[in-house]
């Protein structure tokens, strides 16, 4: 074979900290991916005391970075990986993001190669088969959206300062299951932020004139079930940090929480229905108007979060105690 044949073209990135029951599953499934091209798998592991490291040295010609658990930070771990992978295009999952296919890797760089101008490319996440109705829907319907968007740049710089849905548009990306191209990380490498570190990077390389893809069939399995604490701090992290970095407004006001609450717990009862929930689970239904209610609480905090004493903030942030303590995936 030809040396460029040879060539790394994308390095696979999965950040790792007791990566618990999927992390075999995910490699295998990674290592599986058909490809014309050479690829290769970096793991950066911030202090696994499971067995992770003992999973991904099964994996001979895996390539991994320990790091300390001090040293982890969502955008500043992947900009230490970016900069010690070998491929021209590289791909982040998590260590929970399972490739649902062997074509995952090429349809997620398709988009890149059919344009010079795609500086990221964020693929569809479905949930797990053992998930609830709730979670198959809500994801079904978010990634949908974006199939109305393949490509996308910022082109409208006065709707861009005015209109919070356009920016919110624009912005979003999950490193869940995304590519990025590495000679435009060189000049804008991820923002080191404690939460939305993606979507952070996804404004600067749009603002610069650079292009977003979305990548229908390159699509993982990631999902979680929340427990209702676990709900209201998830949503509070993500609201408070949008708020910091975007200024976005999603919980407003008492009236409009109501008015949020009742669509959401209208939607999930209907989506219940038409699944022909069982009897015998009938009372997870007992449970929705809860967890919506802690799903709203928690954007309402997180809104108001820069108000809050930093003991409170800390009690309600879900990834401060997974990074500090545990398993920490999104």
């Amino acid at each position: 074979m030809t040396e460029q044949v040879q060539k790394v073209l994308v390095t696979v990135v999965i950040p790792t900290k007791n990566g618990g029951l999927h992390l075999d599953r995910v490699l295998s499934s990674v290592y599986s991916q058909q490809t014309p091209w050479k690829f290769e798998v970096l793991v950066v592991d911030s202090g696994s005391t499971d067995e992770t490291l003992s999973i991904v040295r099964r994996y001979s010609q895996l390539r991994l970075i320990q790091i300390e658990p001090a040293e982890f930070g969502h955008g500043k771990t992947r900009n230490l990986a970016v900069a010690a992978s070998k491929g021209e295009y590289v791909a982040m999952i998590t260590q929970d993001a399972l490739p649902a296919s062997p074509s995952w890797l090429a349809e997620l760089l398709k988009p890149m190669l059919a344009d010079d101008r795609v500086a990221g490319v964020f693929g569809r996440h479905i949930a797990y088969p053992e998930s609830s109705v709730f979670t198959k829907y809500e994801l079904e319907q978010h990634f949908a959206s974006f199939t109305r968007y393949p490509v996308i740049e910022l082109d409208d710089r006065q709707r861009y300062a005015s209109d919070e849905g356009y920016r919110q548009l624009l912005y979003f990306f999950s490193d869940n299951n995304a590519l990025l191209r590495r000679a435009v990380w060189e000049q804008i490498p991820y923002p080191e932020v404690d939460f939305a570190e993606d979507q952070a990077w996804a404004r600067k390389m749009l603002e610069a004139g650079y292009r977003k893809a979305y990548a229908h069939d390159a699509t993982v399995y990631h999902s979680h079930e929340y427990g209702l604490w676990e709900r209201l701090q998830r949503s509070f992290d993500e609201s408070y940090a949008l708020h910091r970095l975007f200024g976005y407004k999603q919980g407003r006001g008492l009236k409009h929480a109501v008015r949020n609450w009742m669509g959401l717990t209208r939607r999930d009862l209907s989506i219940a229905k038409r699944a022909g929930l069982p009897f015998s689970r009938q009372a997870m239904l007992l449970r929705v108007p809860i967890d919506n209610a802690m799903r709203i609480a928690g954007s309402y905090l997180g809104l108001h979060g820069s108000r809050l004493p930093e003991f409170l903030r800390l009690r309600l942030s879900r990834d401060w105690r997974l990074m500090k303590i545990d398993n920490w995936s999104k």
